[in-house]
This record gives C-alpha cells, structure tokens and sequence, in this order.
C-alpha cells in the first residue's frame, strides 16, 4: 500500500468527498497537487433499491465504493491524512466557511427535515474516514449557504419563504478564481454565475456574496428535475391522486426534467439522438438551455444590468451545443467565460487546508 505522506512529498493530504446524485468523487490532494481522484458512477439499476428510501440508507453503500477504490488504488489512509473534507448537505441557513463536522450536525442531516439529497450523506461518509485516519472532518460551503438580500425572500404566499439552496462549493470556487484571475477582489466585482450540473444554480454576486439565484426547486430544468412549475397545475396535480407525497417530490426532484420529458438523464445521450435527427430531443434541449438564459437574464435585473462577466461552470459547459446555443441569449449582457466541469474537490480541500493554516477559523454547527 502507498504511504500517502510519501506520495505528496512528505505533507499529509487532505482525502475530499463529493456524494452526488449519480455519482461520489473522491480524491487525495495536496496543497500543490492532486494524487489521485476518480469519478464513482451510480447506475440506475444500481441505484433502484434505494429509489423513495431515506437518503442514508445508501451510506454504507457508498462508504464501500470509496473504500474499495481507494484500495484498488493502494492507498493506506491509515498511514496518513491531515483531514478529511465532503460536501455539505441541506443543513439550516449557514455562512459560507469550513465547518467541523460533529454528532449534531450529522443528526440534522439524518433527520432529512430541510430534505433527501445525496449531500447529505458527505458530513457523516468524511467523519467515518476521518475515525480510521485518527484526524478531524469538515465540510466547505454547504448548499444552504445563504447571502441572499432579503427582498430575495419574499414570495406572493405568508407561508411560503424564499430559501438559498444551490451549488455555492463550485460557485463560490469559480467566482474566487476568475476573481484572482483578473487580479481583482471578488468583492470588487459584479457577477452572475450559472452551474449547470445534474442541478442548474443561477446565481448574482456583489460585494463578494451571492446575494439572489434560483433554489433547487426553482428555475430552469436540468437533466433530472423539473425546476419552477406552474404553481395551479402543480396543486392539482398532487390532489389529483395520481402521486403519493413522496412520488410527487421525487417527480420534481430526482425524476423530472430531461428523465421525465426524453427517458433518460443523460446529457449524452440527448446530443446523440439530436445527431441522429431526434426533433423532440432537439427541442427539449433548446427549451432547457433557452430556461438557463431566462434564468441568467433574471440576475441581470438583480444587479442593475452592470455585470462584469457571466461564468459557466459544470457538467453541461463541456457541451459545445450548450454553449452555442447559450452564449448569443447572455454574451450582450457581459463578457462570458468558461469554467468547465467542477473543481470540488480542489475546492473541499482547500477549504480545509485554509483552516489549518490559520487563514480562517473553523465553524461550528449550530442546530435550530
């Protein structure tokens, strides 16, 4: 087995784990380099069992996969870590920060009451290998980090709040980057960043904080959930019988958009049958990228129309029939640049090692 300190010259590394919906990426990194890194995918049919059950019955699922590719890749975490970091879950409203994990944020997360996503098992997959590795775990801004001003709260409906739930880890990572890349505060700068993923987070920055985006529930549709809804339709349509409260919220969640409209989540996929003369994929498609613009559009108007550039990060920015399609809808609102991918896992770690080295303190949770 690999002695990891050995691997990274002589520093402990950080191990950084990302629980999506159809995958776990976990990687070993450094300071200055990443060591290994690798993308778990999850199947449908693997994933079946698990369909309408608590999200934590898949830990021990997942836990094992990580476990079995680290081995498969020789790495003795025993022999090494400084930390472990994982992506946060639907936890209350945070600040954006590193975060040790401890009992009482896991037992938030396994009550599920702000919902089930895959990012709630991160808090409790790092503290179980952070307990073999002897070291502490973290995650680094969570999906609920919340920057919003308040005017971006309030809805038509007393009983119904507006709340930020989105991808801030990549977000906030990008946004940072272009920011250092231009030499520049991100305080300094007036932004609109677009995470187009399984999940699509549109969101405004000014003054270094993401004051406004769409939440998961809202906004454009991606490859597995429907985003905003009409809402008298969506009334009748969970009185109508046809769907428990759980099928209804795995219809929206999980099992709506490109799923629902084409079969299949798979961006891929859908280019292939555009390629292959699909007219209704062709149109579903346009119709979702055409949703993003709508979205980008909307935090224009939240930051008075003076945006200094607009940023494309996630799976989707990969797809050069998504760019094209996006960049003449946006590119007269300000410059567009491309961050393809993610770079979580760069982001975890770096979350944490910023804690080590003093340059932040770490939070803690507290529960409502």
């Amino acid at each position: 087995m690999k002695n990891v300190a050995q691997q990274s010259g002589g520093e402990l590394p950080v191990l950084a784990i990302n629980p999506g919906s159809t995958s776990t990426k976990i990687g070993v990194l450094s300071r200055a380099a990443e060591l290994f890194a690798i993308t778990i995918r999850h199947s449908g049919e693997e994933m079946e069992p698990f369909r309408c059950q608590p999200i934590f019955d898949q830990l021990d699922y997942r836990a094992g996969l990580i476990e079995a590719a680290l081995r498969e890749a020789g790495f003795d975490l025993a022999a090494g870590l400084v930390a472990v970091g994982a992506r946060g879950g639907l936890l209350p409203p945070m600040a954006c920060g590193t975060y040790l994990v401890d009992e009482a944020m896991i037992d938030e997360l396994r009550r599920g009451l702000r919902g089930q996503h895959a990012s709630n098992l991160g808090a409790s997959l790092a503290l179980g290998f952070a307990q073999v590795a002897g070291v502490s775990a973290y995650i680094v801004d969570p999906v609920t980090v919340d920057e919003w001003q308040p005017v971006a709260r309030v809805t038509g409906s007393p009983l119904v709040a507006r709340t930020s739930v989105g991808h801030w880890l990549n977000t906030k990572a990008v946004a940072k980057r272009f920011t250092h890349e231009q030499g520049r505060a991100y305080s300094d700068l007036r932004l609109i960043v677009a995470h187009m993923g399984s999940g699509i987070t549109v969101s405004a920055h000014s003054e270094g904080r993401a004051i406004d985006s769409n939440s998961i529930e809202e906004g454009p549709f991606g490859p597995d959930r429907t985003g905003s809804l009409p809402s008298r339709a969506l009334v009748r349509l969970c009185y109508s019988g046809k769907m428990t409260e759980t099928e209804a919220d795995r219809h929206v969640f999980g099992e709506g958009g490109l799923l629902a409209l084409l079969g299949t989540n798979d961006l891929m996929e859908v280019e292939r049958r555009i390629d292959a003369g699909d007219a209704k994929a062709a149109a579903i498609f346009e119709a979702m990228v055409y949703q993003i613009a709508k979205q980008a559009g909307a935090m224009a108007v939240v930051l008075a129309g003076k945006v200094d550039a607009i940023l494309l990060t996630g799976g989707m920015a990969h797809s050069r029939r998504v760019l094209d399609l996006l960049r003449p809808q946006i590119e007269w609102i300000a410059p567009v640049k491309v961050y393809a991918g993610e770079d979580e896992l760069r982001a975890l770690a770096d979350g944490v090692f910023r804690v080590l080295d003093g340059e932040e303190e770490a939070r803690r949770f507290v529960a409502e």
